[in-house]
């Protein structure tokens, strides 16, 4: 199933990624922590430590689109391929990837480049190398995608 672009809205995309950015300011700032999605999300299903905070993030990532649709300003609609064991794979991958990266898209080409981390400097490249060459296997090489 060919997937359909996704509208360009440049408006919208640029108050996104100053609202991400203002949240990982806060994040470093009030806590002193990374605002990595994965790490996050990792401490906390722990028992223990400051698990709070963490459960706040994440509820705040589920709430912040439902409470912008319920002020009428709607959502994208997204679709997704029908693949459900492929899609399955494809999340296994990414955490695996976190987890040997020492983080995620959020935690390294966000925090880590703003802060002039070296290990988010060789990671996120990296991670974009992959995953281009991931979409032109699928599209070109497999035969799937648009």
């Amino acid at each position: 199933m060919p997937l359909d672009p996704t509208p360009f809205t440049p408006w919208m995309s640029l108050l996104g990624g100053v609202l991400i950015g203002i949240a990982s300011l806060m994040v470093l700032g009030l806590l002193g922590r990374i605002a990595g999605i994965s790490g996050i999300t990792l401490a906390a299903m722990r028992p223990g430590g400051d698990r709070g905070w963490r459960i706040g993030f994440l509820l705040g990532l589920v709430a912040a689109p439902l409470a912008w649709a319920a002020l009428g300003n709607g959502a994208v609609a997204q679709s997704v391929p029908g693949n459900l064991p492929a899609m399955a794979l494809a999340g296994l991958l990414v955490g695996a990837g976190s987890i040997l990266g020492a983080g995620c898209t959020s935690g390294h080409g966000v925090c880590g480049l703003s802060r002039l981390s070296p290990r988010s400097m060789v990671a996120v490249p990296l991670f974009m190398a992959v995953a281009a060459a991931t979409v032109f296997a699928i599209r070109h090489l497999l035969g799937g995608g648009a």
